[in-house]
């Protein structure tokens, strides 16, 4: 009989996730399959449930709500610095993606989704904030 995928297990998948809109966002189909330990916190809520129960061969879709994925998009987030704030040999244009820390120390990501000559506005909300998330799973191995 196989296994099923419970806490603890180590489970080999393919995935492909779509967006509400239908744009698949990222899929594991073209590269090596993905390897996540359950239980672990190595992925979203809903992703990790989702795979719970499931055994080798099957496959299934699902949807996960924001709440279960990446939350809700906050305005909080979203700051205006002024551009001499920025570091002068930073390169800067809308979609980028810069790096910084929290008072914490942890390393948190800032979309600029805004700039002019006096400021720039920083987005530090994740990328799919807010978005209910499509996966279309396939289990490779449960261990």
């Amino acid at each position: 009989m196989a296994a099923t995928a419970s806490t603890g297990s180590t489970v080999k998948l393919h995935y492909t996730l779509t967006l509400e809109d239908g744009t698949i966002f990222d899929s594991s189909r073209e590269r090596e399959p993905f390897e996540v330990k359950l239980g672990a916190g190595q992925v979203i809520q809903g992703f990790e449930q989702a795979l719970m129960g499931m055994t080798e061969g099957e496959s299934k879709q699902v949807t996960i709500v924001s709440d279960q994925a990446y939350g809700p998009w906050r305005e909080e987030l979203v700051q205006e610095v002024a551009r001499d704030q920025l570091p002068a040999e930073l390169p800067l244009e809308i979609g980028r993606q810069l790096q910084a820390s929290d008072p914490q120390g942890r390393t948190m990501l800032l979309t600029v989704i805004e700039m002019d000559d006096q400021s720039v506005k920083l987005d530090a909300n994740h990328p799919l904030a807010g978005e209910d998330l499509t996966f279309d799973l396939e289990v490779l191995g449960v261990h």
